[in-house]
């Protein structure tokens, strides 16, 4: 009877038991950081099995002409390192796991950094900034062309050329397009004074306004997504930087702007420039919104700038930009193909090294022709057929000239992202699809996929299984709905950055790359609190044209703060002879150049040099005023209204948690 009693008191613990939910399976720790996975490695050896990495025309084309290296870091004025020398000297070998194969052969031949001779009187320094600077001897001085990102970059390659050639004025300067890699350091090599003597400072036609556009009007915005594209907060090594494929990195000191005294349109528009011989070949619209390519007959050269490079490039940048053309991309190209190919013993760009030889020449050239085209057609094509934008990049097969021409692979750009580029500039941002065109935000978006997983656990576990399975595309939805369901949840974020880790790993682009891992780094680090490199800086305001300036401030406007009617201002800048009308509304803050209101709440009178300080928060009114460099006539009350409403928007906003 006894056994029996225990029988049921089991029996009924069991049921009761049996009725309660069975407790929700829940995620294992994140993987630790760092470490290839299988899936991971297997991807890399296949492309390596797949390539001709052992190819060897490029190392020699970037090793070639070698006359002097730096060997010193290069700093500021205050002792700050804005390039390090040998910071990637350790890209040497074999590639590792965490790397892929093609994107570590890219950066072994970025990494070979000095002053190369291209042809007797045309010299390139490059490895001391993402972009390359080319050096031509004129009659009385030397030609500068692209003068790096940084003053103090640019400083230090023109004193490599000095000290290795012999020292020689700057007698002109050509900007190639309006990129700040391509301009940024040009108060390094020349000032203000040198301009009025009488240097030239040349560029492709809407070169100014493109320039200011980027780095003013959208620049916080692109700068803080530079971050991650660049990879400037990591550190060097194999596990993290390894260089942005479009050159090694960018360099971290301060970035100016001197405006072009021409900008040059049209194709086969000559120029003689201190004695040298230019044909300039209009190129807008492609790489840049303004750009130029230049052919010099005296040294039977073609400069293709950024148009035709060793990388397949950027349809739209992961930073942002306006999203470019590769229809028109690929008939420039082909009109320097036909016009100049067969006259040019070599081809120079404003990255990477040069391509020696007639017939080589002509082969790179039709190479990055055809990559361009075929991404066109192929997109274009396949969105005649119906396709989305993430079908047809997933669905576009690789070109075969991919296979043999390493300057076509997607070191910085890929087809993936250009072919949802070519969709966009053709059908806009949408797929069609009625659903998605007024989905909801991210945030809001991810807590109903959420739910519908069955809770954060499950998804997690869901995520967990991508990962293990080497679907990391997938496990990146999965824990980032989570994230942006719950910022707090640390194993989210933990799974989410060893996704990234595994993407970045296997990426070839180096942008991609970058971004994975910057984007790892902070799910696990938190974004920084300082460092950022503003390009907004006083030498680089100090040469905005006026009204651009304000047309920057304008973007700045919030309306809802105005806390009177609509008024009128003016503006009166004596040094440079300019007088400026605010319109300012109950919707915008509109500037008109050269004209003045009949009737203005107030008129400030103010030195550009003053008004910069001003806008840059580096001196006060009460200072300016006390120091008699501005005057107010009118009722004061209406500038500082205007002013009240100038937001700066914050650098360090999430991207990758909500």
């Amino acid at each position: 009877m006894r056994h029996a009693a225990l029988a049921l008191a089991a029996l009924i613990s069991f049921a009761a038991c049996s009725k309660q939910p069975a407790e929700a399976p829940k995620a294992d720790a994140a993987p630790p950081a760092g470490v290839a996975t299988d899936a991971t490695k297997a991807a890399n050896a296949a492309l390596a099995d797949r390539l001709p990495l052992a190819q060897p025309g490029d190392f020699e084309d970037a090793e070639r002409g070698l006359l002097a290296q730096i060997q010193d870091d290069i700093v500021d004025e205050n002792g700050n390192v804005v390039w390090s020398v040998h910071a990637f000297d350790f890209i040497d070998g074999a590639a590792p796991d965490t790397v892929n194969p093609s994107l570590w052969r890219q950066q072994q031949l970025l990494g070979k950094h000095g002053l190369f001779e291209i042809a007797d009187g045309l010299y390139q320094v490059r490895g001391y900034d993402l972009s390359v600077m080319s050096v031509i001897r004129g009659e009385t001085g030397w030609i500068i062309v692209d003068p790096l990102i940084s003053k103090e970059t640019a400083a230090a390659s023109l004193k490599l050329v000095n000290d290795t050639l012999g020292e020689r004025p700057v007698s002109a300067v050509i900007y190639t397009h309006s990129h700040i890699d391509h301009f940024g350091g040009v108060r390094g090599i020349i000032s203000e004074a040198d301009i009025a003597a009488g240097v030239p400072v040349l560029a492709p036609i809407g070169f100014t306004e493109n320039a200011v556009s980027e780095n003013l009007l959208a620049g916080n915005y692109m700068s803080r997504r530079a971050i991650l594209m660049f990879g400037r907060t990591l550190p060097n090594g194999p596990t993290a930087q390894v260089g942005a494929g479009l050159g090694p990195a960018t360099s971290a000191g301060t970035a100016g702007f001197i405006p072009p005294t021409e900008e040059i349109s049209g194709r086969g528009t000559k120029r003689v420039i201190d004695g040298v011989r230019f044909e300039f070949i209009d190129a807008a619209g492609t790489e840049a919104p303004a750009e130029f390519m230049f052919y010099l007959p005296d040294f039977r050269a073609l400069c293709t700038a950024e148009v035709a490079t060793a990388t397949f490039h950027n349809g739209l940048t992961l930073r942002g930009a306006k999203v470019r053309d590769f229809l028109e991309w690929s008939r420039v190209l082909d009109y320097v193909l036909t016009n100049y190919a067969g006259k040019s013993d070599v081809s120079f760009a404003s990255h990477h090294w040069p391509t020696f030889g007639q017939a080589n020449v002509e082969d790179y050239l039709r190479g990055q022709r055809d990559v361009y085209r075929y991404t066109h057609d192929q997109t274009v094509r396949r969105a005649n057929e119906g396709q989305t934008q993430f079908e047809i990049a997933d669905d576009i097969p690789e070109p075969t000239v991919q296979e043999s021409h390493f300057d076509t692979r997607g070191y910085y750009g890929t087809l993936n992202h250009n072919a949802k580029a070519v969709y966009q500039y053709y059908f806009g941002w949408w797929d069609g699809v009625p659903a998605t065109y007024n989905a909801w935000p991210m945030e809001e978006r991810s807590k109903r996929m959420v739910a519908l997983a069955g809770g954060e656990d499950a998804a997690l576990v869901s995520g967990e299984k991508a990962f293990n399975d080497g679907d990391y595309r997938w496990a990146a939805e999965v824990f980032n709905a989570v994230v942006f369901t719950n910022p707090e949840n640390k194993v989210a974020k933990d799974w989410l950055a060893a996704t990234y880790e595994q993407m970045g790993f296997q990426a070839e682009s180096g942008a991609w790359r970058d971004y994975y891992l910057t984007g790892a780094a902070e799910l696990r680090k938190g974004i920084p609190e300082s460092g950022a490199g503003r390009v907004a800086s006083a030498e680089f305001v100090a040469g905005v044209p006026t009204v651009e300036l304000f047309n920057a401030l304008a973007v700045r406007y919030a309306p809802e703060k105005l806390n009177r009617d609509p008024f009128t201002l003016n503006f009166v800048f004596p040094d440079t002879e300019e007088t400026l009308m605010l319109d300012v509304g109950v919707n915008t803050a509109f500037p008109r150049a050269g004209s003045a209101s009949g009737s203005p709440a107030a008129t400030l009178t103010i030195s550009r040099a003053a008004f910069n300080d001003l806008i840059l928060q580096t001196r006060s009114f009460q200072d300016i005023a006390k120091a008699g460099e501005a005057k107010v006539e009118g009722d004061p009350s209406a500038l500082l209204a205007w002013f009240s409403t100038l937001e700066t928007a914050p650098f360090w906003f999430n991207v990758v948690e909500p």
